[in-house]
């Protein structure tokens, strides 16, 4: 028997929770390793380390190896490169993808399940009609064509269609404002070399941290930030879609998790008494 509607929204947001996870912990276990690498090479006797990458491959596809000798500040630069600048704008860029995928997934889902929801006036390419094998084939390309056209909109109009279709409006929440900010960061960096200009300004609003014509950091800082910024939406939308479509799995996992954070804060409060109480006896 298949789940309730709310029940398989809020699968599909908790799923998309455990990605951001691993990827905050693949940040952090790159960050530790750069760190522990930089310790060994600081330990190296030699001033000079030499380091085997490929450089291409073969006719048989067997790999062709150089070796270069770096000294020991070389490889120190080398890694900070990766750790300090490549590895957050790496993880900017995942984070922005994931929330882009949920949020159209959740569009996606909503659209296949509430076709009345697509407008009256929706065409539809006649060879694509003529061509589809059912009637489910024909809802899905509509919804596909959709999901398109939003998804070249502004922050602010993507932002409006999604409440049009979902009943949710983002706009109204500050979360969603700096998720708007760290999108137009990921594409300055794509698209920009990471020089802030007007249209960043315009697409991050009040939130924009720049002005124009000048290098738009992304730091470690900030990537933790833009996670938490990402872990808060994902909660949001959570919270606001089982309003909608209310997932009693959702409701139950909260009852367990503010038990459990009440049981905990009880044990402090209990050892704090207790503390209190054995600085009296011993007085």
């Amino acid at each position: 028997m298949e789940k309730p509607f709310g029940d398989r929204l809020n699968e599909m947001i908790n799923n998309s929770r455990i990605v951001l996870f691993l990827q905050g912990e693949m940040a952090q276990l790159t960050y530790i390793s750069y760190e522990k690498f930089i310790e060994s090479v600081k330990s190296e006797e030699s001033e000079t380390i030499p380091i085997t990458y490929p450089v291409g491959l073969r006719p048989d596809n067997t790999l062709i190896n150089h070796t270069r000798n770096y000294t020991k500040q070389e490889l120190i630069e080398r890694y900070q490169l990766l750790a300090l600048d490549k590895l957050p704008i790496d993880g900017i860029l995942k984070l922005v993808t994931l929330m882009e995928t949920l949020l159209n997934d959740i569009l996606r889902k909503i659209l296949i399940e509430y076709p009345n929801k697509i407008p009256n006036k929706r065409k539809i390419d006649v060879e694509k009609a003529l061509n589809a094998k059912s009637l489910e084939e024909i809802k899905l390309y509509i919804v596909d064509s959709i999901l398109n056209d939003i998804a070249y909109k502004s922050p602010k109009d993507y932002a409006d269609e999604f409440n049009k279709y979902v009943g949710v409006n983002l706009l109204e929440n500050p979360i969603f404002h700096k998720y708007i900010e760290l999108k137009a960061t990921r594409d300055i960096h794509i698209h920009n070399n990471g020089i802030a200009n007007e249209i960043y300004r315009t697409k991050s609003g009040v939130m924009a941290r720049l002005n124009t014509d000048v290098f738009l950091p992304v730091t470690v800082q900030y990537f933790l930030q833009s996670y938490e910024c990402c872990l808060q939406l994902n909660e949001l939308l959570e919270a606001e879609l089982d309003k909608i479509w209310p997932s009693q799995e959702y409701r139950e996992s909260k009852i367990k998790t503010s038990s459990a954070t009440e049981e905990k804060e009880n044990v402090v409060e209990k050892a704090i008494e207790e503390s209190k109480e054995q600085k009296e006896t011993e007085k």
